[in-house]
């Protein structure tokens, strides 16, 4: 909201003949109040009406290609509008109405900006997500996070806690609820078409826009919004650091911080959170979490929850029962990805840091089965167990989505764990584990393929399977065991199990991924009671509740790990002595070098003969491998290899290390 508190004064007689002589007009010159330094030089051909509050022009706009203009207002018609200093306003086609307009802003080759009753800007439209027929409503408004979202979207089975969140948006919204629209300080708004009912954040840039209706763009100093060439949104909110360009169209659409929107993009009932990207394509319906990517032309996303999710070209899902309509849904876990022209038929649900390749028409859910490949031979979905824990492009996934985290503001909407190895994953993992060995034992350890749900899984891929869970549940306890004894010199097997301790008793039991969010179940519990006894009542509240929990991650963590190695280790917590330890930390030392070699063994692949194909035109083998370095580097010298290789050293000497301080204590 913009609020000036500099003092104003009427215009002068001379003022006044002045402005009639260079062209201008109003309904009355009393409603016009001007600024101590206010020079009527600056204002020509423009009609005032209503309440008109103006500051001083003393500065000049540059713009591109070294032109420069003076501040002020020209060929404008302006009715009910409270302009700040230095700006400049010109060339309006329409009008300008009901509007709050902050300093140093250019207003510039524009149809029409009016607000014609209350609005609240874009808050509490209801967006349809999953079911387009309705039953998810998620009420948007401009302090949305990615979690309050999936409670409000999937905790429907919580009648009294969805309506009280609704009703704290309800009071939120009132809040801002207004009559004025706002256009920020240092924004620039040209060769535009239609804005209505809009509230525009400081240091938005709005080029060629077509049309903007019922929406707020939270633009800032820290993060700016940029909207570019033909564009059109309607019921919407924009968050800080992100750009709509080229042609997308958004109807009834929450966007994110940070997040890109471009090429010709269409979504309508639809939320994507923090970093998004979508580009070409299509989306309906749809939960978009953080770091949700698609840049296909031929892409379709409707009805599906994601995050962290690369989608390839091609890429579809239906959701139509046929008889009933489009009823059905789908979830794809964090990190889930679809190869080129993969298809699934909701309902199914693919389990975290899974690969889709194929079509697959049979429902899976393989949300207890992690980092697997679900392929299609022959009509037949089969599934390939915790082969992505070895992939090279899931390390290099979870390595990337930090460093491309692109926000700026200093308030972040989002509370993003990337974690690959977290009480969430892991959790699934030791479920997996049961689940596999448990097929292995029902059906006999021959069986040349398993059944689970609607896939089958190969001998050979269980067995695996099982491998590579224990691996990452090795790593993992390992990891959380040096990082609970790192700096401490034990004098005693007591001392170290009083360290082992846990801080809190938060943390135990099942943990969820509530939308980018890592967190125990109980504590998600907790603040639902909270809720829906009306303990919490103003977003502020939710937002910093889930911050809490973001910032105690790893306190919590330590919590679950300790009773987890406790069990998967069959440890007494009042026995456990230095040589436990040592044994935990030689078992995940094997584990970080075992899993880091085959990811190194999986990038050498990168590097084979078969991927130089299609290099060295019209040159013989050697030109071949020539031209492939040149272009891709040798494998040795790839960042990514030195990243691994670098691991592996590392990694084994902080096991060494931690070893070394356990060895006095070692009979």
């Amino acid at each position: 909201m913009i609020i000036n508190m500099r003092n104003y004064r009427a215009l002068t007689p001379d003022e006044i003949d002045q402005l009639r002589r260079q062209g201008c007009s109003a309904s009355s010159w009393d409603e016009i109040l001007v600024a101590d330094r206010f020079n009527a030089d600056y204002v020509s051909q423009t009609q005032f009406s209503g309440t008109i509050r103006l500051g001083a022009f003393d500065e000049e706009f540059s713009l591109p290609g070294g032109i420069r203009k003076h501040a002020g207002i020209r060929e404008a018609y302006l009715h009910n509008v409270e302009i700040g200093d230095n700006c400049l306003i010109e060339n309006i086609k329409n009008y300008i109405a009901n509007y709050r307009i902050g300093d140093h802003t250019l207003i510039e080759n524009v149809d029409t900006i009016l607000v014609d009753r209350d609005t609240s800007f874009g808050n509490n439209v209801e967006v349809s997500i999953l079911n387009e027929t309705g039953g998810r409503e998620v009420p948007i408004h401009d302090r949305l996070s990615a979690h309050q979202a999936y409670m409000l979207g999937l905790y429907r089975h919580r009648p009294k806690l969805i309506e009280n969140i609704k009703r704290i948006i309800s009071r939120y919204t009132e809040e801002n609820t207004s009559n004025m629209g706002s256009i920020g300080h240092h924004v620039q708004i040209v060769n535009t078409g239609y804005i209505k009912n809009m509230r525009i954040g400081d240091y938005c840039q709005i080029e060629g826009t077509g049309r903007l209706k019922n929406g707020t763009i939270n633009s800032n100093q820290f993060d700016p919004v940029h909207i570019g060439h033909g564009v059109i949104c309607d019921d919407f909110i924009i968050s800080s650091g992100t750009s709509v360009e080229d042609g997308t169209t958004l109807t009834r659409c929450f966007v994110g911080q940070a997040c890109h929107l471009g090429h010709h993009y269409s979504a309508s009932d639809s939320l994507f959170f923090s970093n998004c990207q979508g580009e070409n394509g299509e989306a309906c319906a749809i939960f978009a979490g953080p770091f949700t990517v698609t840049h296909h032309k031929s892409t379709l996303l409707i009805a599906g929850m994601f995050s962290f999710m690369n989608a390839g070209s091609g890429s579809n899902q239906s959701n139509h029962m046929y008889k009933l309509g489009p009823i059905h849904q789908g979830a794809l876990e964090r990190g889930a990805k679809t190869s080129s022209d993969s298809y699934i038929l909701w309902p199914a649900r693919i389990g975290a840091f899974s690969l889709v390749m194929g079509r697959h028409v049979n429902h899976p859910d393989t949300s207890d089965l992690p980092f697997s490949y679900l392929i299609e031979e022959q009509n037949t979905t089969y599934l390939i167990p915790g082969v992505n824990l070895r992939s090279v492009g899931t390390i290099r996934d979870a390595q990337k989505w930090p460093k491309r985290d692109g926000r700026h503001d200093p308030h972040k909407l989002d509370q993003i764990n990337y974690n690959l190895l977290s009480p969430y994953t892991i959790q699934k993992m030791m479920k997996g584990r049961e689940i596999l060995k448990e097929l292995q034992k029902v059906s006999g350890e021959t069986s040349e393929t398993y059944a689970y749900q609607s896939a089958k899984i190969k001998n050979s891929s269980l067995r695996n399977g099982i491998r590579f869970y224990e691996i990452a549940i090795h790593k993992f306890l390992g990891n959380s065991v040096i990082k609970r004894l790192e700096e401490i010199h034990f004098k005693s097997d007591q001392e170290i199990r009083k360290r082992l301790l846990p801080d809190t008793s938060i943390g135990s039991g099942e943990w969820v991924d509530i939308a980018g969010l890592i967190a125990p179940k109980s504590e998600i519990e907790r603040l639902i009671a909270d809720i829906e006894e009306e303990r919490i009542t103003h977003v502020d509240q939710l937002h910093a509740r889930f911050e809490e929990m973001h910032r105690n991650y790893y306190t919590y963590e330590w919590t679950w790990a300790y009773q987890k190695m406790l069990d998967f280790y069959g440890l007494d917590p009042l026995r456990i002595t230095a040589a436990d330890i040592a044994r935990i930390i030689r078992q995940w030392k094997e584990s970080v070098v075992g899993l880091d070699r085959m990811v190194y063994e999986d990038a050498k692949k990168e590097f084979s003969l078969s991927s130089m194909t299609g290099f060295g035109a019209d040159g013989d083998p050697k030109a071949k491998r020539l031209d492939f370095e040149q272009v891709r580097g040798d494998f040795e010298s790839n960042p990514f290899v030195q990243a691994v290789l670098r691991h592996i050293e590392e990694k084994s000497a902080l096991g060494e290390e931690l070893l070394e301080r356990l060895k006095p204590l070692i009979a």
